[in-house]
């Protein structure tokens, strides 16, 4: 019980916000009907007064400046361009295309759902769900199973079993006992029907309900859902207890483990809830016997939750966790054991927040029925429905026991003469919807296509099943065909749909696309233009920003003496089993060096060999000599490779492992592992505006100066003075590809004006000046 999108980018408002030429994502509109005097002529296409009205409306009217003379102007003229854009995509036949309509028609379905619903019961709909969120029932249940096509006996028998046992349970039967004799629901047996906590969006729609306006203490009605007749006990109602976030340490272990190993993973789970109640690091505990791949590497953190989404053990256990970091004991689920830690806890949202998640959940839920019937209720009244009595009829008589099997067969007559009045035939109109004609024959090749088993129900149950479904869907076809006469903001915005898809197609192939292929054009461009694309004083060097004095320092001296010593993630010795042999760790180990010093080509390594007390003092040479052997098979430089050897025996028979870097991002990746804001190191070549430090100092010539600005100390070196000059292409392609861009537009403008000359109807303009 427990229970494409369609991309539009924004084309056609950016064109009509200000023509930007930088390439924008798809978008979508659709033609227009409307009639009446033309704001302007194109050519000899009329663009109409009342579409530029209600477009310079929509998105103009919080401007500051709506409705000046200024405005209306500087509108239209962007309008203009826009609709001349889609006159020559409409010429060159782009609206034609099978692509084209297949993307319109997808928006189309998208932009039309909104149009077949009740937003007034969606509304009502969505604020019930958010109020019933405050609160939580507990709650046990007694199901009787029937389908939800089922017969009337059928239904009839089912419900009568289930009053009878509401009528002993009103009687003071138990419950529970009740539930796991009779319950038609596989976990009775186990849970005596009880279901826990739950709260709205959790269960099917009236159950919910029930539950909710069911006081606690006492038994439902019977309530009907898709998985039969229920009765509902409420047990409890409590206050809403919100969402919490949690992170636990999990130790596997099937229901079904033999004795032995469910001792085990008992032992292992306390051990490390022991050790963690005495202070050992959760996240370090975590990581290396958590038995939850897809959270150990996160610290064990699940997603948030409420009630009702977990196994009721662990939820028990989570919820009564208190304060963020607080540690419940060892919690068993069927998954194994787990050590529960509390992260935060989270109220419910304000329904602002919830609003738009609760509107998309309300549609796929099961209380989303009543919004259809509601619909359908309204369009059967505006769009004049109306059945023939005497041709229902007619089809009702031919239901019979085929139908029931799935077996029904139908062929339309070639010729059938006209039904005396009062009588019917396959020709005679079934029912209409506003004067339209729906016929019987057709209907009845929707039963044949659509019809399906329904063991025991009788042929006209059946058929009447059919008959609504065949209604529904042609009510619902019939209004979706409608929304462009019945609604302006449909149209209008199908339109823009429309109008977007051709713009996108066309601006590719005449400026977008045009302007990164046209390699030829854009480097003329590019040289009538050199002007445009010039350097100002630059200088390389570099900024190193840390948090404190004394990291400055250390930064400063590693990258001068380019020897930074790294610990982050460095094995610091590597282990021989006797004299110089190295085990599989320790190859492993030397793979890992060799791979992050390929990477890094500042990167130098430090090898001292040791011996322990006892053994021959020649062996710590011979160890750091096959350490270095090893390193250079795998492809590291001798000159990178430093060997040392201690002089006094040490604890153990190793050798040390130390590794160096002068690469700034080494450096700050080892500085920052705590606070990833420690220590930031920029080297490149600098302009003006690029760095606010570097920007004060950059006309002070070479050198290094120390700044201390906004908390931050700086250390910044300058290198030298780059002068100004010309860019190359290569330094300014992407600027200039933008230029080149708005160029080739303008000039497509340009010609799509001489093509098509504009003549403005200023009395239709005046009437939308009203400032």
């Amino acid at each position: 019980m427990h229970k494409r999108i369609l991309y539009a980018g924004a084309a056609v408002a950016t064109l009509l916000a200000g023509c930007q030429t930088s390439k924008p994502a798809a978008s979508a509109t659709t033609g227009s009907t409307a009639t009446g005097p033309a704001v302007e002529t194109l050519g000899t296409y009329p663009v109409p007064a009342n579409e530029f009205a209600y477009v310079y409306r929509k998105n103009n009217s919080s401007a500051p400046d709506y409705g000046t003379r200024q405005s209306v102007n500087d509108y239209l003229d962007l309008y203009t361009n826009f609709r001349l854009k889609v006159l020559e995509a409409e010429q060159k036949g782009l609206d034609t295309t099978q692509a084209f309509k297949r993307e319109l028609d997808g928006y189309r379905q998208q932009l039309a759902q909104p149009y077949l619903t009740e937003k007034s019961v969606t509304d009502q709909l969505v604020r019930e769900a958010y109020d019933r969120m405050s609160q939580e029932v507990s709650a046990s249940h007694i199901l009787i199973r029937v389908a939800p096509d089922a017969t009337p006996q059928d239904t009839l028998i089912a419900y009568q079993k289930v009053e009878k046992l509401r009528q002993e349970a009103l009687a003071g039967a138990d419950f529970g006992q009740l539930a796991r004799a009779n319950s038609e629901d596989p976990s009775a047996r186990e849970n005596s029907g009880k279901l826990g906590y739950f709260t709205a969006m959790q269960m099917v729609y009236p159950f919910e309900s029930a539950a909710y306006k069911t006081p606690v203490g006492q038994v439902s009605q019977p309530i009907r859902t898709r998985f039969g007749y229920h009765i509902i006990k409420v047990n409890d109602k409590r206050a809403a207890q919100g969402e919490i976030k949690v992170a636990h340490l999990m130790v596997r272990m099937n229901a079904n483990a033999a004795k032995a190993d469910s001792l085990t993973a008992k032992k292992k789970i306390d051990e490390l809830y022991s050790r963690l109640k005495k202070g050992e690091n959760w996240d370090k505990l975590v990581a290396q016997f958590s038995e939850d791949a897809g959270s150990a590497a996160n610290g064990g953190e699940l997603p948030p939750f409420g009630t009702g989404r977990m196994i009721p053990s662990f939820e028990d256990a989570a919820f009564k966790l208190q304060k963020s970091g607080d540690l419940a004991p060892p919690v068993q689920t069927p998954y194994g054991w787990h050590i529960i830690k509390l992260i935060e806890r989270q109220p419910l949202a304000k329904f602002a927040d919830m609003e738009p998640s609760l509107k998309s959940k309300v549609a796929k839920d099961s209380r989303s029925e009543l919004n259809k019937a509601a619909f359908l209720k309204r369009v059967r009244q505006e769009d004049q429905f109306a059945e023939v009595a005497a041709a229902k009829a007619y089809v009702f008589a031919k239901a019979d026991t085929a139908l029931v099997a799935g077996r029904f067969k139908y062929t339309a007559p070639e010729a059938v003469a006209k039904a005396p009045k009062g009588t019917a035939n396959d020709n005679s109109t079934l029912f209409s919807i506003k004067g339209k004609p729906y016929l019987v024959k057709d209907f009845l090749a929707y039963a044949q296509q659509n019809q399906r088993v329904r063991t025991g129900a009788q042929p006209a149950f059946a058929m009447q099943q059919l008959y609504d479904q065949y209604v529904e869907q042609n009510l619902t076809e019939f209004e979706k065909n409608s929304l462009d006469t019945k609604y302006e903001d449909y149209r209008m915005l199908v339109k823009e749909y429309r109008d977007g898809i051709l713009l996108f197609q066309l601006m590719d192939e005449k400026v977008w696309s045009k302007a990164i292929e046209d390699t030829v054009g854009l480097k003329k461009y590019f040289a009538d233009n050199q002007a445009k694309y010039q350097w100002d004083q630059r200088v390389q060097g570099s900024v190193v920003s840390a948090a404190t004095p004394a990291l400055l320092a250390r930064v400063q001296q590693g990258m001068k003496a380019g020897r930074f010593p790294l610990t982050r993630s460095v094995p610091q010795r590597v282990a021989f089993t006797n004299g110089t042999s190295i085990p599989k760790t320790g190859t492993m180990a030397l793979d890992e060096i060799s791979k992050r010093m390929a990477q890094d080509t500042s990167m130098l390594v430090t090898i001292t060999g040791r011996v322990k007390k006892g053994e021959k003092a020649s062996l710590a040479a011979a160890r750091a000599d096959s350490l270095v052997r090893q390193l250079r098979r795998r492809g590291v430089a001798a000159s990178r490779i430093r060997k040392m050897v201690q002089a006094k025996p040490g604890t153990d028979n190793s050798a040390q492992v130390a590794l160096f870097s002068g690469s700034p991002a080494a450096i700050e990746s080892e500085l920052n592992e705590k606070n990833p804001l420690s220590v930031q190191i920029s080297q490149k070549v600098f302009q003006k505006g690029d760095n606010k430090v570097m920007d004060d100092l950059m006309t002070k010539g070479p050198g290094t100066y120390n700044v201390q600005k906004d908390g931050r100390y700086y250390a910044v070196t300058i290198d030298r003075t780059l002068p100004a000059g010309p860019k190359t292409l290569a330094d300014a392609r992407g600027q200039a590809t933008s230029d080149y861009q708005t160029y080739l537009e303008k000039e497509w403008i340009t010609q799509m004006r001489a093509a098509r000359p504009v003549k403005v109807n200023e009395a239709e303009v005046s009437k939308l000046v009203t400032k």
